[in-house]
């Protein structure tokens, strides 16, 4: 076996061995869609999303390191969330806005992130956040209902009016 042939071998068994069983890869969220055709072309023109693969009925679409299915019409609900870290959630919403995102709520600082709420045609959240920004007050929360929350001078969350 030549040299090169002989390093190639032994970094695919090094590869291997520490992918095991116990070791976990990424993680692809399901996203439940009415259309492909529609949800494909909002995650690439208004999310800066680009397509994978596309099979029936079914879909990958990423942005960097994240990789998202969209089904149509099976596995999974409409609405289902999902956390995406990024590395600054402002210059990221100038982005969204321009490209026509349905920002369901704007960046709020809270105790883990500051992060905003992204819709997709069918209901699905992508909640995306950067760190805590500690000039900010803190933030209101839209719940999966559409519901605002703030938390109230003893810090519990509770419901307020828009």
């Amino acid at each position: 076996m030549a040299q090169g042939e002989a390093a190639k071998a032994e970094d695919s068994k090094s590869e291997h061995a520490t992918c095991g069983a116990t070791k976990f890869g990424g993680v692809n969220p399901i996203f439940r869609v009415t259309s492909v055709d529609a949800s494909v072309k909002y995650y690439l023109d208004a999310l800066g999303f680009k397509l994978n693969w596309r099979v029936d009925g079914f879909a990958n679409v990423a942005r960097d390191r994240v990789s998202l299915f969209l089904c149509e019409g099976d596995q999974g609900h409409f609405g289902t969330w999902v956390w995406i870290g990024v590395g600054n959630v402002e210059e990221l919403l100038k982005d969204l806005e321009a490209k026509g995102a349905k920002i369901r709520n704007p960046p709020q600082n809270y105790d883990w992130a500051y992060e905003m709420q992204v819709e997709d045609l069918d209901g699905n959240v992508l909640r995306i956040g950067s760190d805590t920004r500690k000039d900010k007050p803190a933030g209101k929360w839209r719940d999966m209902n559409g519901r605002v929350w703030q938390r109230n001078a003893e810090g519990r969350w509770e419901t307020v009016e828009e």
